[in-house]
């Protein structure tokens, strides 16, 4: 720690929260990793950056880490996003598809072993129907009534939306990936389209969903600028939650190719979520623990407080392949719980159980 680093981190959020060229500047820097000295604001490091970003964190929730239960419900897609091991030209992937049962079955696991968030995730299949979703929803919402179900499920209708909502999802999360048009267009596929991206993010917080945005880090084509306007775009959205992760590789996509994203960059980005979004939800994502065996700890310390321990049957989760050597680390066990308790406290923080609602 550094001297005065509350009072530059006040300084620096301040500036952060503010319009113009001045901001836009300090914003590059931070993400080129360029050492910087203003208004009396001292950074010239990352550790300084993440000690700032943490301050601000631990001024909202203390030292707090929030576990969610994923649980991967579909690798099926109709999509073909040119970085997805699940996309629909993916021939070599073994499907699979979860009952209503299993599904109930994994929220019985974790709910024992403390989880009070449930996270429903998978590829836009389209056998999960608005009604087959509600019928899963409402199963777990009067099962488990004091826990929050969260839903990762794609692009769908705003009927649809209002439906999942009546039914008793009250979180979404649904990263943008690329706000700028032309990179969001060489992510993806033609049919598939920015606007209608961004269109749902509006409808879902317009349903009355907390809602959850966000990028892959070091992307192919992704540039500092396209980072920029994807800050400039969450905070005309305002979301509730913010993915942040580096961008990994599968070998049976277009992008097979391409090195995987940068840990410091992830680090960096995330570290000005915290700062210009105080009060986000922003987990320390299964991404960086698959790029790095200390990933979730950095995260953390640069700003993130929330984990998500896959809770999925042990025989899914490899086939859940979005890319290439994800961390399977047995945190949904009770014993993994027990040694991430005690990583998470090593690094500073604890674990708690309950809902984890953003807080204002």
């Amino acid at each position: 720690m550094f001297d005065h680093s509350r009072q530059d981190a006040d300084k620096l959020q301040k500036i952060l929260s503010e319009k113009g060229k001045y901001k836009n500047d300090i914003i590059r820097m931070i993400l080129e990793g360029k050492a910087w000295d203003r208004e009396g604001i001292s950074l010239s490091s990352d550790d300084q950056l993440f000690a700032m970003a943490d301050g601000i964190r631990r001024e909202v929730y203390g030292d707090e880490v929030y576990i969610r239960g994923l649980i991967e419900i579909t690798n099926f897609c109709r999509n073909d996003c040119y970085y997805c091991g699940i996309r629909k030209s993916n021939r070599g992937l073994d499907r699979y598809r979860l009952d209503k049962e299993t599904i109930l079955s994994c929220c019985r696991t974790g709910y024992e072993l403390g989880f009070r968030t449930f996270v429903l995730q998978g590829g836009e299949d389209p056998f999960f129907t608005d009604d087959i979703m509600c019928d899963i929803i409402s199963r777990i919402h009067e099962e488990f009534p004091d826990c929050a179900i969260t839903l990762s499920l794609g692009e769908r209708s705003a009927e649809s939306y209002r439906r999942l909502f009546e039914a008793g999802g009250r979180r979404y999360l649904l990263r943008h990936e690329a706000a700028d048009e032309g990179l969001y267009r060489r992510l993806h596929p033609e049919e598939m389209s920015p606007e209608n991206r961004k269109k749902c993010l509006y409808e879902l917080k317009e349903t009355g969903f907390q809602v959850g945005a966000g990028i892959m880090i070091g992307a192919p084509f992704q540039t500092i600028d396209h980072i920029m306007e994807d800050i400039r775009f969450m905070e005309e959205l305002g979301p509730d939650m913010i993915g942040v992760g580096p961008f990994m590789h599968h070998e049976d996509t277009p992008f097979g190719q391409y090195s995987d994203g940068s840990m410091e960059l992830t680090l960096r980005v995330i570290a000005l979520c915290r700062m210009i979004f105080p009060h986000a939800l922003i987990p320390s994502t299964t991404a960086l623990a698959s790029i790095s065996p200390n990933g979730r700890a950095r995260g953390l310390k640069a700003g993130a407080n929330v984990i998500m321990p896959n809770l999925s049957p042990a025989d899914c989760r490899d086939k859940y392949s979005i890319y290439n050597n994800k961390a399977a680390t047995g945190l949904e066990s009770a014993q993994g719980l027990e040694n991430l308790k005690k990583t998470v406290a090593e690094a500073g923080y604890r674990i708690v159980t309950d809902i984890g609602d953003v807080k204002r």
